[in-house]
């Protein structure tokens, strides 16, 4: 079994925001994949189904950013889920907007969900990180990541997490190259290979 989980902060207001782009991700894949309609489990929006024959649990944490942990631990827990089958998708600051990089482990970059989950099951799982393009100004971080996108972005993610969802077979069989690179694939076909932005400082 595959557990996706997908961060953000719950709630209307934030539906939109830069920081939510993991939610929007999972949403994507469960109307791709035809998945159960969300309901409440684990402190978070769970639904159930498969992806590519892979039975797997999409996740969105009701706990908000910094307490992802909580809702991520009791669904490991609950199902003896192994960490390299746990996916998250998050935001990633430190790529360009419509860039996107997966890997096993590593640091957590400041991202606050991630600071959340590490210590509640591991560093060992796996990050979709999703590049929402960074400010350029330490000081606007903040609220930079906790504004919606701007009008002008709203192409480029549709077509990112469309492809995020198309190629989710891919991820959810253990093909973390394959699904990247058919991702980035399809961002370049689309017109979407974005340039580097200022205070992008690296890939890896």
């Amino acid at each position: 079994m595959r557990l996706f989980v997908g961060l953000g902060n719950p709630g209307s207001q934030y539906s939109g925001n830069r920081h939510n782009i993991g939610f929007m991700a999972v949403d994507r894949i469960a109307q791709r994949w035809g998945f159960s309609p969300w309901r409440s489990r684990f402190q978070a929006d769970a639904a159930d189904g498969e992806i590519g024959g892979v039975k797997t649990l999409l996740l969105k944490p009701k706990t908000y950013m910094n307490e992802s942990g909580r809702s991520v631990a009791e669904a490991v827990r609950f199902f003896k889920i192994a960490l390299p089958d746990v996916v998250v998708f998050h935001d990633e600051l430190d790529l360009a907007p419509a860039k996107l990089r997966v890997k096993a482990g590593g640091g957590n970059a400041g991202h606050n969900g991630l600071r959340s989950i590490t210590p509640a099951i591991g560093n060992d799982y796996i990050r979709v990180r999703i590049g929402i393009g960074h400010p350029g100004i330490k000081d606007i971080v903040h609220a930079h990541v906790l504004s919606d996108f701007a009008k002008a972005d709203r192409e480029w993610v549709n077509c990112l997490v469309d492809a995020i969802a198309d190629n989710a077979d891919l991820l959810a069989k253990g093909d973390e190259t394959g699904f990247q690179n058919k991702v980035h694939l399809a961002l370049s076909a689309a017109g979407f290979s974005a340039p580097k932005r200022p205070g992008e400082r690296r890939e890896d």
